[in-house]
């Protein structure tokens, strides 16, 4: 399938969670065999291009996306969590949300020093738990150079920031609006 059919599978569900906003639901997309194998060849295509050892994805969809697109690679997954999930001492860093702050933290041994880490998720928005996410597995000695996404929301400025902060961005599909 190609990028354009996968984009037809994603549902937009209006005034969702708030008035004027415009859901990206992937739910419609992962729920279809063929499109949601298709969406993960052309995530681990691109993950493999940017030379990936290893992928993490971040809790909750990110693990959905990313630990499919590790195994069809045949390579590890991190897993970035929430607070208090990992039953191992973990390193964690506080980030900024747009109302409030949140934690992701993970096992310091899940990545080696230098090893290439590619982060995958199904959405940037504001790009704030990506770049968490990539400050810690660089905190655990990860080289994270490659941030790669279902879906885009370019009108939030989210992957910019990302690309700002030294991360090549790349997502298979991009919605405009919020």
């Amino acid at each position: 399938m190609t990028v354009d059919d996968l984009k037809h599978l994603v549902r937009t569900v209006p005034d969702f969670p708030a008035p004027g906003i415009l859901f990206r639901d992937v739910t419609t997309l992962i729920g279809h065999g063929a499109g949601f194998a298709a969406s993960i060849a052309h995530l681990a295509d691109r993950a493999r291009a940017a030379g990936a050892e290893a992928i993490a994805g971040m809790e909750a969809r990110g693990f959905i996306f990313g630990a499919a697109v590790a195994a069809h690679m045949g390579l590890g997954f991190v897993p970035v969590r929430k607070p208090g999930k990992l039953p191992v001492p973990t390193i964690g860093i506080d980030y900024a949300l747009e109302y409030g702050r949140d934690r992701l933290e993970i096992d310091p041994g899940a990545v080696s020093a230098g090893q290439r880490v590619v982060l995958v998720d199904d959405l940037i928005a504001t790009g704030g738990t990506a770049l968490a996410a990539m400050e810690l597995l660089r905190s655990a000695g990860a080289s994270v150079t490659h941030a790669l996404f279902v879906i885009d929301l370019p009108d939030l400025h989210g992957a910019a920031r990302l690309r700002d902060a030294g991360l090549t961005v790349d997502a298979l599909m991009h919605f405009p609006g919020h």
